[in-house]
């Protein structure tokens, strides 16, 4: 039986790809980023922006790369911290 969780998760595998794969490449992403040392100068929410960021290139290089909402969510996350540092 088909619950709808599970029709959830296969419709976003379309666009997300598969969900070990994507998280494999964003921990790689994040784990790289952490080990920085401009890491520690980060605020929160400059660190939660990197990691949204890591996980939508991981959704881009695991799923379909032509998904507009990937791009427009990088983006988004961006334009959060460049208006809490008043750009």
């Amino acid at each position: 039986m088909t619950t709808p969780t599970d029709s959830l998760l296969s419709e976003r595998g379309k666009t997300h790809g598969a969900f070990a794969e994507h998280a494999q490449i964003t921990q790689d992403l994040k784990n790289i980023i952490v080990a920085t040392p401009g890491y520690a100068r980060l605020n929160a929410s400059q660190r939660e922006s990197l990691d949204m960021t890591a996980h939508k290139i991981g959704r881009i290089l695991a799923g379909d790369p032509n998904f507009k909402d990937h791009w427009d969510d990088i983006a988004g996350y961006a334009r959060l911290v460049s208006i809490e540092l008043g750009a």
